[in-house]
């Protein structure tokens, strides 16, 4: 009884002293249960729960509660919801009371629980759920979704971001704290932006950049996201900033190639800086200056320890006790600026490049070249003029060239800037400038004084003449110069300079190559990594192409093989209506023309393949007409189914009635209850009516029928179709009837289909009606003639 006396006061003065030690407030499980913190029960559904955070924390939030728990609060109830909404991690906490997401407590995955000693990770004071606890201020680094998107990727084209993803009920996070901590003070100091995202508060964010575990790092270069892979130490972490940056920003330089390094500053139209030191490798501080200023300085690095330096360390004297940093312009020969210092640290780096960020003389090859070094007008103090000179890339002009870079070398004031373009790359703005539009090359260089005035292109502007180079052409500039300073008023032209050409923009395939290759990379990382994730949408987008490609491939397949069955079938008839009628010629199948209506004679050799084994689906539209009106009726007729000619199911062909009265009466009487043709009349009469201007719908396959009888008009056409027989003998008048007469009924007889174009629309809509028939007649009579 003693020894277990002892063994508890010995256990409760072991945890009086961690809690003396450790500082912290011991919790119970209650406090932080999030159904008691939001005041739900466990059987309360998703849409309570959501009703319940929402009222909580308009209630707790503390830009309206001003208490002094107020914080606190709102993040254990965000905390609380984060958990209730989850079904998988509600379930974790209803089995398990694990409020962790990514680190389990020992009692779950153990298979039992530890009932009589329930340690809460607030018992350790662990920095769950207290924002003001945080160690090494990351609230300096968080990260919020606008201001990722405002801020650092703009600013990554500029620095690499490296980015922790983290969460207050993180347990593992703790474990890689300390690493964090030195590696942020070490990279911040050479410039790596730093950045931290709080998951609880910012799940868009997190989403955003594809981070759905804790603790992740990432790196953000370029507005490109890249995950980091490997053991939290300091050297996987340097060496993983180092691998976002573009391979070739620095060249290495020895005696071999410094010639061929330093004098293409004219083709690239930058300065270019040398950096002497004894490493054999290019420290990452070198390689973070040149991504920060790649578009305006060339860098190159020379390693001091080679034999193949020792001429570039003896021609610019260089000390081998100190790291040395040398600019070159315009000349080769001697650096425009240097810099020399133990330890040399960010910010003089920096400073030195400011300074020495452009040519004495740079050519404008852009548009933001030319914002940076002629600056918008802002206050009068702060004028800036450009002397601008306008000339050829040929050998003809390169002494004047050179002349104009002497000149701009010895320019002690501040307020002036030199500047060439060349006319053959920058035509738009020559000729805004010189007020040309011929476009023709300038026969001499010509040198402008000019001073914007605003970011739309508004410039002031003032001739100062040609230029050769002479002595005479420096001392008129020289002293227009001095007017300039003394009067700004002179320049006394103004224009709207359009934008300037690209001459560094690469070709559309040379960048889609480049966008092509970090795709593949980025596929192949996540591929060697099992980042599966957010590799599922690019997966199923691939699966998907290759469903539909595989299901189009099948159904092709299938639809060829019906169809040469079907072609098959349509040889064997074929052959034998070629055995019936040899010389038919299955014009229905031919597609419509375009620019003429395609109209055949309906007779007994084309009647086989034109009706009676007309393909289903298909129609033959037959006009009725005689040998007296075939001429006018077939234009008329050509005219009002022009438009129908697009329809592939329909044909036209015509009947002459002169020949085959027999077999249109023939026709009709099968017809003749349907269509309430009069049956009173005796045979003659019948013989003696007019079906010249009928059209015929001819559905072979279904064998029906519709039909357009000519509507009352002009012509004397009555409304029944039939005409009377006073008006059927004046269609026929005599042969020898005087020319006027015969006039007028040609007239009569074009009026006749003037409404076939709605007939026409009718149907193809479907809603005339139909005359269904037994059998088509046989078309093997001529009428006689009479």
């Amino acid at each position: 009884m003693a020894r277990r006396t002892r063994i508890i006061f010995t256990f409760s003065g072991i945890a009086l002293v961690s809690l003396l030690l450790l500082g912290g407030s011991v919790e119970t499980a209650s406090e932080v249960d999030p159904y008691t913190i939001l005041g739900v029960t466990k059987s309360a559904s998703q849409a309570e729960i959501k009703k319940v955070y929402k009222r909580l924390a308009r209630e707790w939030h503390p830009d309206k509660n001003k208490n002094e728990g107020a914080e606190d609060m709102f993040i254990k109830i965000t905390k609380s919801y984060e958990i209730l909404s989850n079904e998988e991690k509600r379930a974790n906490y209803d089995r398990y009371g694990q409020t962790d997401d990514t680190q389990p407590y020992g009692r779950g995955h153990h298979g039992h629980r530890h009932d009589h000693f329930y340690f809460d990770e607030s018992f350790f004071h662990f920095p769950f759920n207290n924002k003001g606890s945080r160690e090494f201020a990351d609230s300096k680094y968080v990260l919020h979704f606008n201001q990722y998107v405002n801020d650092v990727v703009p600013d990554s084209f500029k620095r690499p971001y490296l980015i922790k993803i983290t969460s207050d009920w993180c347990f593992s996070c703790i474990h890689i704290e300390p690493v964090w901590k030195e590696v942020v003070k070490e990279l911040e100091a050479l410039g790596v932006g730093i950045g931290v995202v709080d998951v609880g508060y910012e799940r868009r964010l997190a989403n955003h950049l594809g981070a759905h575990r804790t603790p992740s790092i990432l790196g953000v270069i370029n507005g490109k996201v890249a995950f980091f892979h490997y053991a939290v130490v300091k050297e996987h972490l340097r060496q993983f900033v180092e691998d976002l940056l573009p391979q070739r920003l620095v060249e290495k330089v020895t005696d071999r190639n410094n010639f061929q390094f330093l004098n293409s500053w004219h083709e690239q139209n930058k300065p270019h800086v040398l950096l002497f030191d004894q490493v054999p490798v290019v420290p990452l501080l070198y390689k973070l200056t040149a991504f920060a200023y790649k578009d305006y300085v060339q860098f190159g690095y020379v390693d001091q320890g080679l034999s193949e330096t020792a001429n570039l360390l003896k021609q610019f004297n260089i000390n081998t006790y100190a790291p040395t940093m040398l600019v070159f312009k315009e000349s080769t020969d001697k650096p425009a600026d240097i810099i020399q210092a133990k330890g040399m640290k960010k910010q003089i780096i920096d400073e030195f490049i400011l300074n020495n960020k452009f040519l004495l003389v740079p050519r404008l090859v852009n548009q933001k070249l030319f914002d940076e070094l002629c600056p918008v007008k802002q206050f009068h103090r702060r004028r800036k003029y450009c002397v601008l000179l306008i000339t050829g890339d040929e050998e003809a002009f390169a002494i004047g060239n050179q002349a104009f870079l002497s000149f701009a070398s010895a320019n002690t004031k501040e307020v002036v800037r030199f500047a060439y373009i060349y006319q053959r790359l920058q035509q738009p703005l020559c000729d805004t400038l010189l007020k040309t539009k011929d476009s023709t090359p300038l026969p001499t260089p010509q040198v402008l004084i000019l001073e914007r005035r605003n970011a739309a292109g508004k410039v002031l502007f003032k001739l100062a003449g040609s230029w050769n180079g002479t002595d005479d052409d420096k001392r008129h500039l020289l002293d227009e110069l001095e007017r300039l300073l003394k009067d700004p008023s002179i320049l006394n032209y103004d224009a709207m300079l359009p934008e300037l050409n690209n001459e560094f923009a690469s070709m559309f395939l040379v960048r889609w190559i480049y966008s092509a290759y970090d795709y593949l990379t980025e596929i192949i990382d996540d591929i060697l990594h099992n980042n599966w994730r957010e590799m599922m949408p690019l997966l199923s987008l691939i699966f998907s192409a290759l469903f539909i490609l595989f299901g189009t491939v099948v159904v092709q397949a299938f639809s060829d093989s019906s169809e040469d069955g079907k072609t098959k079938s349509k040889a064997k008839d074929g052959t034998k209506a070629e055995n019936e009628s040899p010389s038919s010629s299955n014009t229905s199948s031919r597609p419509p023309k375009k620019n003429f209506v395609e109209v055949t004679e309906l007779t007994d050799i084309t009647y086989i393949s034109n009706l009676v084994k007309l393909r289903p689906g298909h129609m033959n539209v037959v006009l009725v007409l005689t040998d007296a009106t075939k001429n006018v009726l077939l234009s008329k007729f050509a005219k009002e189914v022009y438009s129908f000619t697009g329809s592939l199911t329909l044909h036209f062909s015509f009947l002459n009635v002169d020949k085959h009265s027999a077999w249109m009466e023939t026709l009709l009487e099968f017809a003749q209850d349907a269509m309430q043709i009069d049956t009173d009349e005796d045979d003659g009469a019948r013989q003696k009516m007019d079906y010249t201007g009928y059209v015929l719908a001819l559905n072979g396959h279904k064998k029906y029928l519709c039909l357009f009888r000519p509507e009352e008009g002009p012509g004397g056409v009555t409304g029944g179709g039939r005409r009377s027989r006073s008006s059927s003998r004046e269609d026929h008048p005599p042969s020898k009837a005087n020319p006027r007469s015969r006039s007028t009924a040609t007239l009569q007889i074009h009026h006749k289909l003037d409404r076939l174009g709605l007939w026409m629309e009718r149907l193809l809509e479907g809603t005339l009606p139909r005359y269904y028939i037994p059998a088509w007649p046989g078309l093997d009579k001529i009428t006689a003639p009479k």
